[in-house]
């Protein structure tokens, strides 16, 4: 595939697909904090992937900052909660999520039916709230009470429901989804398609689930005609045999694209996406990125991310450490053609067709580097080429952007990145156009 074959800026303004990371930013998808997040505490915040609990007031303050930001500059802003909302209203879509996030497996024999039962006839945006929000133990003790299925017999207090008996008050039935303000990671849009990525760890699988339904039954994306590269419903895979996550995926432009083979990715999604790709010509060339397994680095545009045509910013301690792989589509349908890169940035240039890739390194000495990563320095979000979004904290990283001729737009992250992620993170592109 060349770049003569891509879609027109024209074409990408009314169609979904992401054709580059740093063509102008047309379309995106966002997920404003709420009570998913209300419900981190210092007793569950380890389990749900956080390093600390926030300042929830402040951190919808920042969201909404960084939303009108991306407004101001010509991208539609949609909202995550809004569409799912909206897509519940179809009695066809809301039985497609129960049936696959309400189950004796996922909320335990004895409270399934009730659960169900109720989730099913609340409106579509409580229904919305639970899914992404939670269901705890005192909610579907209520629920039950509600329903005359806890009661009192010979001086002994009956309940239906095993899981829910010996569970405290404030534990979850449904967990709630408190990453899913990091609308990059459930699905990552690659040329004119997407995947719904089957996510590494438990706490985040069912955020795919509420993204595929927007996907698949929002009258916005139904009708749409765009093509799954991978999703769990078709593949039919159980969870944990392969896994991406968004953060590690990256359509480059150029008819390529690269993608983080990290703690959350594994060889054989690569491989996956690559055949869909390849099978559909949407894509002649898939970098994989091998890279070290860290919290502090946990998905590729952590510490790398396009920030012009030319141009990017990284961490350099993780990336020069990268083994990158260039597949390609086989001899014969359905075969792979895999050759190890002398290295990962030569092979972002080249796929780019570039005399040079400029590189930003994270700034600062060594200490401030690696703060300033963890920090999300590097995790920025362009709006177009040379413009770029990101925390105002990462004075070094932002000072070495803007002497490059990079426009730094900055946002108070105080809050929101104590999930550990940027503009990059927060944010699924649904419309880019290429560069």
């Amino acid at each position: 595939m060349t770049t003569a074959s891509l879609p027109t800026p024209a074409e990408t303004a009314t169609t979904f697909g992401v054709h580059s990371e740093v063509g102008k930013l047309r379309k995106v998808m966002v997920h404003r904090p709420d009570l998913e997040v209300k419900r981190l505490t210092p007793g569950n915040h380890d389990e749900l992937l956080f390093d600390d609990v926030l300042w929830v007031r402040r951190a919808r303050q920042q969201h909404d900052a960084f939303a009108d930001l991306l407004r101001d500059r010509g991208a539609e802003v949609v909202y995550l909660e809004q569409l799912f909302a909206e897509t519940l209203t179809d009695p066809v879509a809301r039985k497609w999520v129960l049936d696959r996030a309400v189950t004796q497996f996922t909320v335990g024999a004895g409270i399934a039916d009730d659960a169900r039962a109720y989730l099913d006839v609340v409106d579509a945006t409580t229904l919305a709230d639970h899914l992404i929000g939670g269901l705890t133990a005192q909610e579907a003790q209520d629920l039950l009470r509600g329903r005359g299925v806890t009661d009192v017999g010979d001086g002994q207090v009956r309940r239906r429901s095993l899981v829910v008996s010996a569970m405290q008050p404030e534990d979850f039935v449904l967990r709630p989804l408190p990453n899913s303000y990091f609308t990059r990671d459930p699905s990552a849009w690659i040329y004119g398609g997407v995947v719904v990525n089957p996510m590494y760890w438990p706490a985040r699988r069912l955020e795919a689930l509420n993204v595929e339904a927007i996907y698949r039954f929002h009258p916005d994306f139904a009708n749409a005609g765009f093509p799954f590269w991978y999703s769990r419903e078709e593949e039919g895979e159980s969870f944990g045999r392969v896994t991406s996550e968004g953060g590690d995926i990256m359509p480059i432009g150029n008819g390529a694209a690269a993608i983080g083979m990290s703690e959350r990715t594994t060889a054989q999604m690569i491989e996956k996406i690559a055949l869909s790709l390849f099978r559909a010509g949407a894509a002649d060339r898939v970098i994989a990125a091998g890279m070290t397994r860290d919290r502090a680095h946990m998905h590729l545009d952590t510490v790398f991310t396009l920030i012009d045509r030319d141009c990017a910013t990284l961490f350099p301690k993780v990336v020069s450490s990268i083994t990158a792989y260039s597949v390609r589509p086989g001899d014969r349908e359905g075969t792979l053609d895999i050759r190890q890169e002398p290295s990962f940035l030569e092979a972002v240039r080249d796929a780019l067709a570039l005399r040079e890739l400029r590189v930003i390194e994270t700034g600062g000495d060594a200490s401030q580097a690696e703060r300033e990563q963890w920090d999300d320095g590097n995790n920025v979000v362009a709006l177009e080429p040379g413009v770029v979004v990101g925390y105002e904290r990462n004075e070094f990283t932002n000072a070495l952007m803007r002497k490059a001729g990079v426009e730094v737009i900055t946002i108070d992250g105080s809050e929101l990145g104590r999930g550990r992620g940027g503009g990059h993170c927060m944010t699924c592109p649904l419309v880019r156009d290429p560069i």
